[in-house]
């Protein structure tokens, strides 16, 4: 399980390392079933708490201002929640406490940061893609754990999607 993560620095994953709060994030994907068993393997020792949280993206504006056309209409905004729900369900089924939200935003780097701040969170488990160039990496959206990996002053483990 552990050789799937990434770790921001090697001491980041040590197996007297307790961690209290761990933030679950998503740029909007559904998390992999691996990015939830490495957040409970981490909350398991201390009986750490994880704080489920995902995008619901808001795509862009027009001529300046939000459009309503590029906001979250109410299928996304509802498979932003399921995918939360069905988090927050699994995670208490193993035993850990957990609660979560969606935000709608453009900023899911900075929104990601500032919740994990915010909440308390020592460390910030993701579901991402394999790495890209760092050339095209800030042009896709699904590069967006990478960039929270980058700008992160705390532990981010990414769990490759299945």
């Amino acid at each position: 399980m552990r050789a799937a993560a990434a770790p921001v620095r090697d001491d980041a994953l040590t197996d007297d390392h307790q961690y209290k709060r761990i933030l679950l994030a998503s740029e909007g994907r559904p998390f992999s079933q691996a990015a939830i068993d490495l957040a409970i393997e981490l909350a398991k020792p201390s009986g750490a708490s994880v704080h489920v949280f995902t995008i619901a993206r808001i795509h862009g504006v027009a001529f300046g201002m939000q459009s309503p056309g590029l906001l979250p209409n109410k299928r996304e905004w509802q498979e932003q929640r399921d995918i939360v729900g069905k988090a927050i369900a699994r995670l208490k089924r193993k035993g850990v406490e957990a609660d979560g939200h969606v935000l709608g935003t453009r900023k899911s780097t900075k929104k990601i940061l500032e919740e994990a701040k915010t909440h308390g969170c020592d460390a910030i488990v993701m579901t991402a893609d394999p790495d890209r160039h760092r050339l095209i990496r800030d042009m896709i959206w699904t590069q967006e754990p990478q960039r929270v990996r980058s700008k992160a002053k705390l532990p981010v483990f990414l769990v490759e999607a299945e």
